[in-house]
């Protein structure tokens, strides 16, 4: 027992961290993408005009906000899970099988991880540019750059990153309570993250 909390600890500790920052910067791109489209209806509307760049600037901030915050509710337990079975099974059975469960996340976690960084970050598409989103340096004398394929499919591949350190802390925390270390985990539940 003493070694599975060595582990846990740490790792409990990084990912409160990691998921804090993601967090913030989620919270972030979601007052940006609310400004982009607010914008985008006020020049398509009003001045029969709207700029190309608002899209592509709030589907890359949706994209990362879902990267970031994923790990998060999936920490917290806010994805919609059917519990009846592990409900009606005694408590060491329902363990046992929600240990099942999260080491067959880890394993199609790992292979979306792969997916992620050979099929999307370095593939050659991701390797593209998006057609109208650009780093604007040109307004402090520089060139601008647009922005790479790369950047929008690396929320992916850290989404998902995020989510294997969850998970895997979720496998230690399970292992501890199926060995009767239940009383001295830490509870997960974070107030910040929303209201019930």
């Amino acid at each position: 027992m003493p070694v599975l909390f060595g582990v846990l600890w740490p790792l409990q500790r990084l990912n409160t961290g990691l998921l804090a920052v993601g967090r913030t910067i989620a919270v972030a791109l979601l007052a940006a993408m609310v400004c982009f489209i607010l914008g985008q209806v006020f020049f398509r509307y009003v001045l029969n005009d709207a700029p190309r760049w608002t899209e592509e600037a709030a589907r890359f901030g949706m994209l990362w906000m879902t990267g970031l915050m994923a790990p998060v509710a999936y920490r917290q337990g806010g994805f919609i899970a059917i519990d009846m079975v592990e409900r009606a099974l005694p408590r060491i059975a329902a363990g046992i099988l929600t240990l099942v469960l999260l080491s067959l996340s880890l394993w199609v976690l790992c292979v979306m991880w792969d997916r992620g960084l050979n099929n999307h970050v370095f593939s050659l598409s991701g390797r593209g540019t998006m057609p109208s989103l650009r780093v604007p340096l040109d307004l402090f004398g520089g060139e601008s750059i647009k922005f790479k394929n790369q950047w929008m499919f690396a929320s992916l591949f850290v989404g998902v990153t995020l989510l294997i350190l969850v998970n895997i802390e979720l496998m230690l925390r399970q292992i501890i309570t199926l060995l009767g270390g239940a009383a001295r985990l830490t509870p997960l539940a974070d107030k910040t993250v929303m209201a019930e």
